[in-house]
């Protein structure tokens, strides 16, 4: 993997000018020239023209003062996202010097590149805005038992300075602590629902801001799809009513770069979706799709420690030419019987 190493507070002026997509450049062989990227605004990436895999990951250099929360928002990563790429650093209080691992290499979710794809699992929304580029942003999506449903559906209405009904549930649940909730509370800083939303064609779903975007990058709504105020206001004036919206879940994700390097990422399920679900199982259907009918030298150990682990780190799955192949009594004939015998 490549990485580049920046202060926190150096690339803020240049992530303003799309320094973020400057970094995606890493490993795309088909990617733009430097000046063509550098102009991409934040979250901007050119798509491959081969593979399905964008960006770079990259460390930056904690200043005193800096929390982890305030470097993720500032280079497009969610909380989630940046406590699992380093689980050594104190989300709070990290010391000054410390190097902190911007997880900015992605697989684009396994789904028709059109409209809005939201990956559940990955806290992540891709909007496939125009020819040949992708936008990705993190998000928060529904706690498990206000669950954001799986599906297609679309954008309705645009609402900026929106007032906000709480819920019946919420009202009730507030009452029981002996604090009625409001029935109506109006735009400002006390509105959860920030200045921006999105209705969906989902009755009672949003896309909207937020008025605590420390917690963006986890599973805290009621079902709504919460962003950072600056990402929800650029896709508030760019996003036509009656765009695509689908709604997916893939815990899994594998692609292969434009130079022939295949990655994936694994992230935790759902609590929801856990019953039943396999990931290993699940991770080898994925990847099957992505071989078609062939089976390159997959390292199969790696596999399984990606999949347990589960902390969304892009890891490259092939062998290297230096590597032997895992020996099988009677040899592997497809990739079921080849990811059974490393245990």
């Amino acid at each position: 993997m490549s990485t580049l190493t920046l202060t926190s507070r150096g690339v803020r002026r240049a992530m303003a000018i799309g320094l973020g997509a400057l970094l995606a450049t890493g490993a795309q062989a088909a990617t733009p020239t430097y000046d063509e990227v550098h102009e991409l605004p934040r979250g901007h990436y050119a798509l491959p023209e081969d593979g399905s895999v964008i960006g770079e990951s990259y460390t930056v250099i904690v200043e005193e003062g800096d929390t982890l929360i305030d470097i993720a928002r500032e280079h497009n990563v969610g909380y989630e996202e940046i406590r699992m790429a380093n689980p050594d650093v104190s989300i709070w209080a990290p010391y000054a010097d410390t190097e902190v691992t911007i997880p900015a290499r992605r697989v684009l979710p396994d789904a028709e590149r059109q409209g809005i794809v939201i990956n559940l699992s990955e806290l992540r929304l891709y909007y496939y805005s125009k020819s040949g580029v992708v936008e990705t942003y993190p998000i928060s999506v529904g706690r498990e038992e206000f669950s954001t449903p799986v599906g297609v559906t679309k954008t309705t209405i645009k609402v900026k300075d929106p007032a906000w009904s709480p819920p019946a549930s919420m009202r009730r649940e507030a009452a029981a602590r002996g604090e009625p909730a409001p029935s109506i509370v109006p735009a400002g800083p006390d509105n959860p629902l920030g200045r921006h939303a999105i209705l969906l064609g989902i009755p009672s779903y949003l896309i909207h801001g937020t008025n605590k975007p420390e917690g963006v990058g986890m599973r805290v709504s009621r079902g709504c799809i919460r962003m950072f105020p600056e990402d929800i206001e650029s896709l508030y004036e760019r996003v036509p009513s009656g765009t695509r919206v689908n709604i997916i879940d893939q815990p899994f994700k594998a692609g292969w770069t434009e130079d022939g390097e295949l990655l994936a990422q694994s992230y935790p399920a759902l609590e929801e979706n856990r019953e039943g679900f396999e990931p290993l199982m699940f991770a080898i259907d994925k990847l099957a799709h992505v071989f078609g009918d062939e089976q390159p030298p997959v390292d199969y150990k790696r596999l399984r420690a990606l999949v347990e682990s589960s902390d969304g780190q892009a890891i490259s799955l092939l062998k290297t030419a230096e590597e032997a192949p895992t020996p099988a009594p009677s040899g592997p004939r497809n990739l079921y019987e080849a990811i059974a015998v490393v245990r």
